[in-house]
């Protein structure tokens, strides 16, 4: 039995999924519900006030957005949210235009850890940015069944249902048509649905995704099948919370840092180990008329919800799991511990997140890996890290994770955003 919940919150879950098949369209859909709230951009390259009221910064496919409240000094601490807004799939390589065989494909490189086989048989559509030769970049995203990886027939390789072993670069290429390539065609395809002049286009970062939308699934429509859970889930989850409890707590900043790259390491400038985050924090400081020391204890009294998807137990592999650790869809948010530092969660942090999700009236669940199974992580260890601010790691329970389509709990969603909101608002 599902917790009781509001399908409104997942029913726009839908939308923003649908509408966020790139990390670049994550932000962009972030950054216009947060301008609806009353967030206004901040420009990098411009000077900052310390005005109260809500602004956001943008860099490729990284936001970072954040409230002032009335009143706040250069030593008010930070409530942060962490997600990010990756996901694993099939990106377009800088000469896409290949084939053989009479068949026109496009050449694709493996982003993060990528469940290969779900990539299969998929009708997949095409999303991304193309950068201008003006210095500009624009938002490209063709949703309709455009390209698709087929796999061998069955009579090809009878041995495919004991064990399907995929080459990443002979057989993940997928179709686009018939005849012979031809290059530049992909990228004057592109730009005429952009509505731009082929000529124009000097690089483009591009990703294939699935055009099938996201579906409530089961007899009592109690699970959600869609893509990019992982990790679209908490960033639309957190943006909710962000614009929820804006201008609520004149104790505390709240701020919402959604970073890109987190799949492949987070060693980029839009990712967590990057400088993003520390630099916003500090220049919110010194526009509140901060130094070192304020900004300093500003940080030693911040916290930190790192919100990413967990497993929930499997029902066909329940061995692949901790014996007495068995996180369940519809069971509400989990807290991810590992005491290597996999995740960033001690006791303190438990107790915070413990507290929050009673506030907001919120069941939760602890996760652990089996010890015989490696374990995964995510931004937590490094937010902390970086910025010395205590973190604690949570998320929602999804199958199939990095799969071209997850699964989770209809509940779910809705359940971490009013925890996240709790959190907020101590």
């Amino acid at each position: 039995m599902t917790a009781p919940f509001d399908r409104a919150h997942t029913d726009d879950l839908m939308g923003f999924l649908t509408a966020s098949p790139s990390p670049y369209h994550a932000v962009a859909n972030a950054a216009q519900r947060l301008e609806k709230a009353g967030f206004r951009q901040a420009e990098e390259t411009a000077a900052w006030d310390g005005e109260a009221g809500g602004r956001f910064v943008t860099r490729g496919g990284a936001l970072v957005a954040w409230w002032v409240p009335e009143g706040a000094g250069p030593a008010t601490p930070f409530r942060v949210l962490g997600a990010h807004t990756d996901s694993p799939n099939l990106r377009i390589k800088p000469v896409p235009d290949t084939g053989r065989a009479g068949w026109k494909q496009l050449a694709v490189e493996i982003y993060g850890g990528t469940l290969l086989n779900t990539w299969l048989d998929r009708d997949l559509g095409l999303s991304g940015r193309l950068a201008l030769r003006d210095g500009s970049s624009t938002l490209v995203h063709v949703d309709r069944p455009l390209v698709r990886v087929p796999q061998l027939a069955i009579h090809l390789d009878r041995g495919a249902n004991d064990g399907l072993a995929l080459d990443r670069q002979r057989h993940m290429t997928p179709i686009w048509g018939i005849g012979t390539p031809r290059e530049g065609e992909l990228v004057e395809f592109l730009a005429t649905e952009a509505g731009l002049a082929p000529r124009d286009v000097l690089g483009f970062d591009l990703m294939a995704h699935s055009v099938e939308p996201p579906a409530y699934l089961g007899k009592d429509r109690e699970l959600l099948a869609g893509p990019r859970m992982d990790n679209l889930l908490s960033v639309h989850a957190a943006t909710a919370a962000l614009t929820a409890a804006a201008g609520a707590d004149p104790r505390h900043i709240p701020v919402l840092a959604a970073f890109d790259h987190e799949e492949n390491g987070s060693t980029s400038d839009t990712g967590a180990q990057g400088p993003l985050l520390g630099t916003v924090l500090h220049r919110s400081v010194h526009a509140r008329g901060g130094g070192f020391e304020e900004r300093a204890r500003a940080l030693a009294g911040s916290f930190c919800l790192s919100s990413d998807t967990g497993h929930a137990v499997h029902p066909n592999y329940p061995e692949r799991h901790d014996p007495d650790h068995h996180p369940m869809a519809g069971g509400g948010p989990i807290l991810k511990v590992n005491v290597n530092q996999r995740y960033a969660t001690d006791g303190t942090g438990r107790a915070e997140f413990a507290a929050a999700c009673e506030r907001a009236g919120v069941p939760w669940q602890s996760f652990v890996s089996n010890n015989a199974v490696p374990c995964g992580t995510t931004i937590g260890p490094i937010t902390a890290a970086r910025h010395g601010i205590s973190t604690v790691d949570i998320g929602a329970a999804i199958l199939s994770m990095h799969s071209a389509r997850e699964l989770c709990g209809t509940a779910d969603p809705y359940l971490l955003a009013n925890a996240m909101t709790a959190f907020l608002l101590p």
